[in-house]
C-alpha cells in the first residue's frame, strides 16, 4: 500500500490533517496488520460506515416523521477479502467480541438477542433474498474501537453503522448495483432481523452523509423512485458557521434490543389506531401533525391497558410485527403521541432556522426537544439530566438535549466555536464531581457517508 495514497484518501473522507491524520493512519495500518495476522497475506478491501448524531427529531423516524442527523467521523471499519463460497468469517479488534462464522442463505438462524453477529447476518440474509441468490461470502476484521470507532450504546448508532458496514461490504465484494437511498432502505429493513422495530434514519445518514451538512430526511416513503421504487425525500442542510456541534457521552449504556424501545413504538401505533376512529385515513402519527393538539388530546387516553384495547378491537401484540415484545399491559399513549407530533414540528422549524443561519432559534428548539423527550417520552436518566444542566450553564451554549434512543447515551449541544474548550472543561469536571463518571466529550466533525475506502494488499 502506498502511504501517500491512503493519507490523501483519509484527508478527503475525514477532512483532517496533522496529528489527527497521523492517528487515523495508524488505525488503518494496525487494522491491516491485524487482518493479515488473522487471515494471511493477499488482497484487502477497506470499507467504512459512520455513526451519527441526531441534532433533533427523536423517535420520529419509525412514525414516518422528520429527522435531522449528521454523519460523524467516528465509524466502523471493515477489512475484508472475498471468499469463493458463501461463508462469512468475522473477527474483531476488540477481544470482547469473539469471532463468528455463518453461511449466507435465504434463512440464517439468529444468534441470541444482543449478539454482535446478528447485525452482519441481518444484512446478509436480506441481500441474499433481494439481490441473490448465491452471494459470495468474505473474511473480515471489524474495527469500531475507541477513540475512532462509534461508541457502543451511546446513542450514536453503533449498531446501525455495523449493519451498514456489512451491507456495503457485501455490495462491494459482489459487484451489486445497489447504492444511495436504495441501499439505505435495504439496511433499514435488514436491521429488523435483530428484533428492533426502528426506522430508517440511522441507515440513511450513514450512507448519505456529507461533510459540513446535516441531512433533513422525511421518513415517509413515496413510490416515485425509479420503476416505482420507494423514495424518501431528503436534502442537505448546512451546519451553522461559528458554532460547533458537541457531544458528551454519559457512559451510561442502553440496549435497543430490550423491551423499552419497542414499547415506545407500540404506544405510538396504539395512538394511531385510536385516532383512526376520528380520522380513518391516517396510518402514522405524522398524518395528524398539522392538527391542533387540543383537538387530538381528548381522543388519546393518558393511560390504557391491554384489556381495554382488546375490548376496542385492538390487539397490541399484533401491532408490533413480532420482534422483542413490549412486556407490559399498561401503555401511556397521550404523552408519547404528544412528543412525536410536537417533535416533528420542531424538526421543520429547525431546518428553517438553520437555512437562514438562526442559531438562537435552533438552540431554543433543542431545549424544547429535550424537555419533551424527558417528560413525554420518558427516555432520560439522572446522568443525562446532569449533563444537560451543566451544558446549558456554559456561556456560549445555545441549546442541549439528549440524543439517540435514550435511557443513557449522549447529549448533543450547539456551542459557540470559541467556547468549546470551556464547555469540555466545565461539563467534564462538573459531571465527574456529581456522578463519579468520566464523560467523553468531543467536538463533532461531520464526515462523508459509507463506502469503500481503498483496495490494497497485506
Amino acid at each position: 500500500m502506498h502511504t501517500s495514497e491512503l493519507a490523501t484518501t483519509l484527508q478527503r473522507l475525514y477532512g483532517t490533517n496533522g496529528e489527527a491524520l497521523a492517528g487515523l493512519m495508524a488505525r488503518y495500518e494496525q487494522g491491516l496488520a491485524a487482518f493479515g495476522a488473522e487471515y494471511g497475506p493477499g488482497e484487502v478491501v477497506i470499507l467504512r460506515a459512520p455513526g451519527r448524531v441526531n441534532l433533533i427529531g427523536e423517535h420520529t423516524d419509525y412514525n414516518h416523521g422528520y429527522v435531522l442527523p449528521v454523519a460523524l467521523d467516528k465509524d466502523v471499519l471493515v477489512f475484508a477479502r472475498p471468499r469463493p463460497d458463501q461463508q462469512v468469517r468475522l473477527a474483531n479488534v476488540e477481544p470482547a467480541f469473539t469471532s463468528r462464522s455463518f453461511i449466507i442463505s435465504h434463512d440464517i438462524s439468529p444468534c441470541p438477542i444482543g449478539d454482535w453477529a446478528n447485525y452482519a447476518q441481518g444484512a446478509a440474509q436480506l441481500l441474499e433474498r433481494e439481490q441473490g441468490p448465491g452471494l459470495r461470502g468474505f473474511d473480515a476484521l471489524i474495527d469500531s474501537a475507541p477513540p475512532y470507532g462509534v461508541p457502543r450504546g451511546a446513542g450514536l448508532s453503533s449498531s446501525s453503522a455495523l449493519t451498514v458496514a456489512m451491507a456495503v461490504t457485501l455490495v462491494a465484494l459482489n459487484g451489486l448495483n445497489l447504492q444511495g437511498e436504495a441501499l439505505a432502505d435495504a439496511c433499514g429493513r435488514a436491521e429488523w432481523y435483530v428484533g428492533t422495530r426502528g426506522g430508517i434514519m440511522d441507515q440513511f445518514i450513514s450512507i448519505l452523509g456529507q461533510p459540513g451538512h446535516a441531512l433533513f430526511l422525511d421518513c415517509r416513503p413515496t413510490t416515485d423512485g425509479p420503476a416505482g421504487a420507494r423514495h424518501y425525500p431528503f436534502r442537505q442542510v448546512p451546519l451553522p458557521t461559528g458554532y460547533a456541534v458537541v457531544v458528551a457521552d454519559s457512559q451510561v449504556r442502553h440496549r435497543n434490543t430490550g423491551p423499552h424501545f419497542n414499547r415506545r413504538v407500540l404506544e405510538g401505533r396504539i395512538g394511531v389506531r385510536l385516532l383512526q376512529a376520528r380520522y380513518p385515513g391516517i396510518t402514522h402519527l405524522r398524518d395528524v401533525n398539522h392538527l391542533p393538539w387540543d383537538e387530538l388530546e381528548p381522543l388519546l387516553p393518558e393511560v390504557i391497558h391491554t384489556d381495554e384495547l382488546r375490548a376496542r378491537g385492538i390487539d397490541p401484540d399484533a401491532l408490533l410485527d413480532s420482534g422483542v415484545g413490549a412486556q407490559t399491559d399498561t401503555f401511556y399513549v397521550r404523552r408519547r403521541c404528544r412528543h412525536v407530533i410536537t417533535e416533528n414540528n420542531r424538526v421543520l422549524e429547525s431546518v428553517a432556522a438553520l437555512e437562514r443561519g438562526d442559531a438562537q432559534t435552533f438552540g431554543r428548539l433543542l431545549r424544547e426537544a429535550h424537555a419533551s423527550a424527558r417528560d413525554d417520552y420518558e427516555i432520560s436518566t439522572p446522568e443525562i439530566e446532569t449533563l444537560v444542566r451543566l451544558a446549558q450553564a456554559v456561556p456560549g451554549t445555545m441549546g442541549a438535549r439528549l440524543t439517540g434512543a435514550g435511557w443513557g447515551g449522549c447529549i448533543v449541544a450547539l456551542v459557540r466555536q470559541e467556547e468549546t474548550a470551556r464547555f469540555a472543561e466545565q461539563v467534564g469536571a462538573g459531571y465527574a464531581q456529581e456522578t463519579g463518571l468520566d464523560a467523553q466529550i468531543f467536538v463533532c466533525h461531520s464526515a462523508a457517508g459509507a463506502g469503500e475506502v481503498i483496495r490494497t494488499t497485506v
